[in-house]
């Protein structure tokens, strides 16, 4: 038997080295396609279309024309836009972001590339981060713990989409301040779908209603900092992701989420502070690392350890029926 888990636990391990390499791509490309599309959009909304109101009369009324210039330069920034090759998950291929040389395949294997290379680029010497291997090692590492636990199963294999999906919204927000919709609703949906398939042994009710609350409970807190400051605490991608981990560990852990998040924080903040991250008090940070990272350590422990170590934080029990 612990033959057969530790051969399960290998043998996903290695599948999420590859999945990490992956979440690489996901983690540096997807902000860079959501600006693509914001500034598309926005330029499409100043840019004259023949028989469609510009954005620039809906604001100040049917008679009020977009400026000349400022038109002309939307105009111009579209053809600029449309010219622009691919950018997506596959296209371009991987290239040194220093020197532009194509990464050859052999160059991208997980963690024994970065080794064999001495964490430089092969054509120009440039410093690669350590990160991307950090990144392969965190994931393979949930993986293996996944198959380890549920076997080379379809919950073991919910639960891995569940880290990988976590550990991209927290690097992407840790690196831009945002969570991209996309993830969050993948994340969200799986998590309902998981609770409405009985695999990941949350019910289907606790499931929406750990959504619901999730969401409400950050957006009450939103408008109430709003309100009493006159300032933005967090952005409404941190509801939306704290609504995806209630759809997958229950209304219950709601509490929980949040004490542990604190204490993700607070180490997460010490590491920056100590490398001098956070020299610049007037720079925010952003929330949705800490809520991901608690997912992720929730996941590494286990529900079950979690609702054993803080019990107090579980006082709506009854809601996990």
């Amino acid at each position: 038997m612990v033959v057969s888990q530790g051969f399960d636990a290998a043998l996903a391990g290695v599948l999420g080295l590859l999945v990490g390499s992956f979440l690489n791509v996901v983690v540096y490309r997807t902000p860079v396609m959501m600006y693509r599309q914001w500034l598309n959009d926005a330029v499409g909304n100043l840019a004259k279309v023949d028989g469609i109101p510009s954005l620039w009369s809906l604001v100040f009324g049917p008679k009020a024309n977009t400026p000349p210039a400022l038109e002309k330069a939307a105009d111009d920034a579209a053809k600029t836009l449309d010219a622009l090759p691919p950018f997506n998950l596959s296209r371009p291929a991987s290239r040194c972001g220093h020197c532009g040389a194509p990464i050859r395949f052999y160059q991208n294997v997980p963690v024994l590339s970065y080794l064999f290379l001495r964490g430089r680029c092969a054509s120009c010497k440039a410093s690669i981060s350590v990160r991307y291997p950090l990144v392969e090692l965190v994931t393979g590492a949930f993986f293996a713990l996944c198959a380890w636990r549920f076997g080379l199963s379809l919950t073991g294999a919910l639960w891995a989409a569940f880290a990988a999906l976590l550990i991209c919204q927290f690097l992407i927000d840790l690196d831009t301040q945002y969570l991209p919709d996309s993830i969050n609703y993948i994340l969200l949906w799986l998590g309902l779908i998981g609770a409405a398939a009985g695999l990941t042994g949350v019910s289907l009710a606790s499931a929406v209603w750990g959504a619901v609350f999730g969401y409400l409970g950050l957006w009450i807190i939103y408008h109430a900092y709003r309100l009493a400051t006159g300032k933005e605490g967090m952005g409404y991608g941190d509801f939306k992701l704290l609504a995806a981990m209630g759809a997958w560990l229950g209304a219950d852990y709601l509490i929980a989420i949040v004490l542990v998040s604190s204490l993700v924080g607070a180490v997460l903040g010490s590491i920056m502070l100590v490398a001098g991250k956070l020299a610049n008090k007037n720079i925010p940070i952003a929330f949705g690392p800490f809520l991901a990272g608690a997912g992720l350590v929730c996941l590494a422990l286990g529900p079950d350890t979690v609702r054993q170590w803080i019990p107090f934080a579980f006082p709506l029990g009854a809601l996990a029926l």
